[in-house]
């Protein structure tokens, strides 16, 4: 998989991503190593939704990822929760040095769950790595309960970019091979951007068309 040009609306895939996660975990720190290739030690939670994307290659093709970051803190989940919609993956983040962040792992799976399409591709990461010295969740009990859930996994460090790219992509990749071996609706969600490819919904349609349609960002 190769990094395309991000400014270009050529793209024949347009993946809609959400991030979750307890506040403080580090999410928008993952979506700005992953889609900037920055960190902001300053960092303040995020009030609300926002988002970024990135364009990368796989087999070929085009697919720009539409990568959502929501707020983690109860009193915005009523704002948030309308976003999973058209979301056709996520991350669920923890941070690896605090185990309360995990123990909500079980919560946000069953809220993604009950808003989002049930053919969603979910991924599970331990965030900041870096503070394996300070590690409160094992690696292998995380494994276990992503085996468990049928849920991808991952250990990352936003701050210092290992496995940031690898998260992502092979959430991506997963999407894209499941897609490629289906045929689903294409719809236009948004039209406040030039025309670009095709956004890709999780309900199957025999027979559908694949044509491009018309597309842009919120």
């Amino acid at each position: 998989m190769a990094e395309t040009n991000e400014y270009s609306y050529d793209y024949e895939y347009l993946f809609k991503i959400v991030l979750i996660g307890d506040s403080g975990v580090g999410k928008s720190n993952l979506l700005t190593r992953f889609t900037r290739n920055e960190f902001d030690l300053e960092s303040r939670s995020t009030i609300g939704v926002e988002f970024a994307t990135r364009t990368i290659e796989i087999d070929g093709k085009r697919v720009k990822a539409q990568i959502w970051d929501t707020a983690g803190q109860e009193r915005y989940r009523a704002i948030t929760s309308a976003y999973y919609r058209g979301a056709v993956g996520a991350l669920i983040v923890y941070d690896i040095s605090k185990s309360e962040s995990y123990e909500s792992i079980s919560k946000w799976l069953k809220e993604l769950r009950d808003h989002a399409d049930e053919n969603i591709v979910i991924e599970l990461v331990g965030n900041k790595s870096d503070l394996d010295h300070l590690r409160a969740v094992p690696t292998d009990e995380a494994k276990h309960f992503s085996a468990e859930n049928q849920l991808l996994f991952t250990e990352a460090s936003a701050l210092n970019a290992e496995n940031v790219d690898l998260s992502f992509q092979q959430l991506l990749k997963s999407i894209y091979n499941m897609v490629s071996k289906h045929e689903f609706d294409a719809s236009d969600y948004s039209s406040n951007k030039p025309p670009a490819g095709q956004t890709i919904s999780l309900t199957p349609t025999p027979g559908a068309d694949s044509k491009k349609n018309k597309n842009n960002c919120c």
